[in-house]
């Protein structure tokens, strides 16, 4: 394709376009959202989990693009979205290294790191692996008098192995575990009780549809995909010596479709949308009275509303979808989303936005994100600046970076020298 003025003012044309639809969703976006004056008065009920780290986006392509990746074409961090994606991969070999600062406007030692790669053993299977590691930098710990007690370094990790195959030529499923370590007491006692390192094993169940379709009209081609991945479905997590207190894991399902347009033999576009919930208990409320919580004849606190949270992980799965203490109009608010839109250039250049939108009343996560994706040769590079639009977040004015290898393109690289 000859690089002349022509073709440069088509390309900024299409760009402006993509930046013209990335803001017209936001808009959509902000109509079904609630205003804040609806929550006066009102308290929050966010549910809250052990080891929230296992719930951060990884990569700086799915973070350019609101966090939505359930349904995006595959590549080596399909692992944290959507591990059935894996069969369908084009590449037999390859592994991405991410790196993501943590609240940079304030200190400089907490990071998240994520390495991960695949391998397709045919045409029909694939394999994964994926290490997630949090740093929370070095913490000093102290008594009841704040006095010093050690200086630590807390950490938390998850290793991954994942098994992706194809039922047929659109439908792929894969099954994933999971061994979470979270170290953040550092084996240091709470008063007179030790603590231990939180341990845990998961499982993701996963599945992926891929279908081609086309436009004759218009000369247009491309796909449309729809994932669905339940992750880290495991067992509930203790940090004391005693086991007196366990805390669920953040069980989720993330489910959304996306369609690929191949505007022509060099531009193409995708548009997705991902859906989150999180399929632990509800905190019901609690009766009180003038004297403080009221206790049963049990010995527990009386619920108010909504159902005991103190259920097994399976029962809490299943009790997720209808134990909300406001009922079917809370359930649904606990539903968060990610709109993503990716442009490509010959595929060698990509432009990323997306908006990310979480209610109010369940932690109130509103922020867009951009990026760019480079591939050259054998090397892909992503990076990603997320922009908060209602309230703080660890990543707001940071950069995220992903380096993507490519074995398969270094294989043929080396075949085209002999």
């Amino acid at each position: 394709m000859p690089f002349n003025l022509r073709n440069i003012m088509y390309q900024i044309k299409k760009i402006a376009s993509i930046a013209f639809i990335i803001l017209l969703t936001t808009q959509i976006t902000n109509c079904f959202a609630q205003s804040k004056s609806d929550y006066i008065g009102r308290n929050l009920n966010t549910i809250t989990t052990a080891v929230p780290f296992l719930m951060i986006s990884p990569d700086a392509r799915a973070g350019a693009m609101g966090d939505a990746g359930v349904s995006s074409s595959p590549d080596a961090n399909s692992m944290h979205w959507n591990p059935a994606k894996y069969a369908f991969i084009e590449n037999n070999l390859g592994f991405s290294v991410a790196y993501s600062p943590w609240l940079k406007a304030l200190v400089d030692d907490i990071n998240l790191y994520y390495v991960t790669g695949y391998y397709k053993l045919g045409e029909q299977h694939a394999i994964a692996a994926s290490l997630l590691f949090f740093s929370l930098g070095q913490i000093e710990f102290t008594d009841v008098n704040a006095e010093r007690i050690a200086t630590r370094n807390p950490n938390e990790f998850a290793i991954d192995l994942a098994y992706s195959r194809k039922f047929s030529p659109k439908w792929s499923g894969a099954v994933a575990g999971r061994f979470i370590n979270s170290n953040i007491t550092q084996n240091i006692n709470v008063g007179t009780s030790s603590t231990k390192p939180g341990r845990s094993v998961a499982a993701d169940v996963a599945v992926y549809y891929v279908d081609d379709i086309s436009f004759p009209q218009n000369n247009i081609d491309g796909k449309f995909s729809f994932g669905l991945d339940i992750s880290n479905i495991g067992t509930k997590i203790s940090y004391s010596d005693d086991n007196t207190r366990k805390d669920f894991i953040p069980t989720n399902l993330r489910l959304g479709p996306s369609l690929l347009l191949n505007l022509d033999e060099f531009n193409s576009l995708t548009f997705m949308v991902d859906f989150n919930k999180l399929l632990v208990p509800t905190p019901p409320i609690y009766e009180t009275d003038s004297n403080g919580p009221v206790v049963g004849p049990d010995g527990n606190q009386k619920i108010l509303k909504g159902k005991n949270p103190d259920v097994s992980v399976v029962s809490g799965m299943l009790q997720s979808f209808y134990d909300a203490p406001d009922g079917f109009s809370e359930e649904i608010k606990e539903i968060s989303y990610s709109i993503g839109v990716e442009y490509w250039y010959e595929k060698q250049f990509a432009i990323r936005g997306g908006y990310f939108y979480e209610d109010e009343m369940k932690g109130n996560r509103k922020y867009f994100t951009l990026g760019a994706g480079l591939k050259y040769n054998v090397f892909g590079l992503d990076f990603s600046y997320l922009i908060p639009t209602d309230q703080k977040n660890p990543l707001e004015n940071t950069l995220r970076f992903t380096l993507l290898f490519d074995f398969a393109a270094l294989n043929k690289k080396d075949k085209s020298l002999k």
